[in-house]
């Protein structure tokens, strides 16, 4: 773990308890005296705090020092329009796009979505951890739409990853959204919203579940 998350880091003190307690004081046994690294994922920075009071719930960190995030390497921008398939898979490749650096997720319920309810708190509680891990210090940016439509309407730029379009690699320069179908593609009239030009492919015969998609256009647009 490269830090915890508090929302309330940067203040003078923190009270620590629940998850991150049984994290910091049962799982790692940190001691009074130790400093930790804390961020918000707002702020560009590390806030240190020392362990000042250590009890059975509960323990008291005073802060001492923020220091900068410098970013060596100015990464692109990525919006993925990923249409709806059941929550598992979603849950477990989140933490891959995280890593990555996909900037945005608009989660949309296309005509083939499945009818299942995605819970916001869930999803960021999976991006802090994934966060906190890789050390990303910006929290990737989460939406809903209720419609392919509509979210053209907002993305109008939008390309769409499906079979027999042009090879992303004429494109991925010029790709900052692109549109994931769900588990049974897209129907006739979803793929009559996009112009040929916006329909891009990956050079493979196979077909790709939609989180293996997914992951593919991240690692292939950002990395």
């Amino acid at each position: 773990m490269i830090f915890v998350y508090n929302k309330k880091a940067g203040n003078k003190t923190l009270e620590i308890e629940g998850e991150n307690f049984n994290h910091l004081f049962n799982s790692r046994r940190t001691r009074l005296g130790e400093v930790i690294s804390f961020r918000n994922l707002k702020e560009p920075f590390d806030f240190i705090y020392r362990v000042v009071k250590i009890g059975k719930k509960k323990a008291l960190l005073e802060f001492i020092k923020k220091e900068k995030i410098e970013k060596k390497l100015k990464r692109k921008k990525l919006h993925l329009g990923w249409c709806i398939i059941d929550p598992n898979p979603i849950k477990e490749t989140l933490p891959y796009l995280n890593q990555m650096g996909v900037k945005k997720i608009t989660f949309i319920r296309s005509a083939r979505s499945q009818k299942f309810t995605l819970k916001r708190e869930r999803l960021e509680k999976i991006l802090i951890n994934s966060c906190q891990q890789c050390g990303r210090n910006d929290l990737m940016e989460i939406d809903f739409e209720k419609s392919l439509q509509n979210f053209l309407k907002k993305n109008p730029e939008s390309f769409l990853l499906n079979f027999n379009g042009q090879n992303i690699k004429e494109n991925e320069l010029k790709i900052e959204t692109v549109i994931v179908g769900p588990e049974g593609g897209f129907t006739r009239e979803e793929l009559t919203l996009f112009d040929k030009e916006k329909i891009v492919s990956f050079n493979t015969d196979n077909v790709l579940k939609s989180e293996t998609a997914a992951v593919a256009i991240g690692a292939k647009i950002i990395l």
